[in-house]
């Protein structure tokens, strides 16, 4: 019998070995053009030109630098806000209808005005990073804040805790797992976003790596950036993930 642990490492390897299998497979029988779906082998080779190059780290890097940036300032300035429209009934009810219109707007309804204002190059990418991460953010953030039980603050003013240590000590710890799920959704639009943005509005990045691939009818470069894409998106939301692994992190969990 397979152990639970050995099988949880299996399934995904099998799954993605049939994937690969069946591409191949596909791609054997000409059931599509090679232009239009080019080989695994097709795509390695190109992996290995665009890295070669140095082409590929530049645009890995240009991308990362964009979305660290836009989710960072999004962070820094949506979870305080939400802290804050949780924690006061009359904001919620001011502000709530006004960041749902923006949370529903497509971010890339902002292309054209962040080129207008920003150009092209770093600046438009990020404020469409910002745009598209702030808002749920900030409402999930107060969601949180306004679901925490009442008794927790109840005891809370049984310690006389207000103000800056109320805040550290009770509301933010215990929405904390609720703000890193928040912020994992929030990467994966953040990184949805960019490859769009860069399309529009840089010359360089994956995005435009793959606007570029497809001017020139190079799909096996273009395969290369998506799977580059999905691998650091991948990567980044497990470190997110760890985050709920922290010993701080576990109160919230336990409420």
């Amino acid at each position: 019998m397979i152990k639970p642990g050995v099988l949880r490492f299996m399934l995904p390897i099998v799954v993605l070995f049939g994937v690969l299998f069946l591409w191949y497979f596909i791609s054997y029988i000409n059931l599509f053009p090679a232009y239009a779906l080019p080989s695994p082998g097709d795509v390695l080779r190109s992996f290995y030109e665009e890295l070669s190059a140095g082409r590929l780290l530049n645009d890995i890097i240009a991308s990362l630098w964009r979305v660290a940036v836009g989710f960072v300032i999004s962070a820094v300035l949506g979870i305080p806000i939400g802290l804050w429209m949780g924690q006061h009934i009359h904001a919620r009810q001011a502000f709530v209808p006004l960041l749902n219109f923006f949370r529903f707007l497509s971010p890339l309804a902002w292309i054209p005005f962040a080129i207008l204002w920003f150009h092209i190059g770093d600046r438009p990418a990020i404020f469409l990073i910002f745009m598209a991460t702030f808002f749920p953010l900030v409402l999930a953030t107060m969601v949180a804040v306004a679901s925490i039980p009442s008794i927790y603050f109840r005891v809370a003013q049984d310690y006389h805790y207000k103000g800056i240590e109320l805040l550290t000590k009770v509301t933010f710890p215990a929405v904390l797992p609720q703000v890193i799920t928040a912020l994992r959704v929030s990467y994966g639009i953040a990184w949805v976003v960019i490859v769009a943005a860069e399309m529009v509005g840089c010359q360089d990045g994956l995005g435009y790596g793959i606007w570029e691939a497809r001017n020139g009818l190079r799909l096996d470069s273009a395969v290369c950036y998506m799977i580059v894409i999905g691998l650091l998106g991948m990567g980044i939301d497990r470190l997110l993930a760890q985050l709920t692994k922290l010993p701080g992190v576990r109160w919230g969990y336990e409420r």
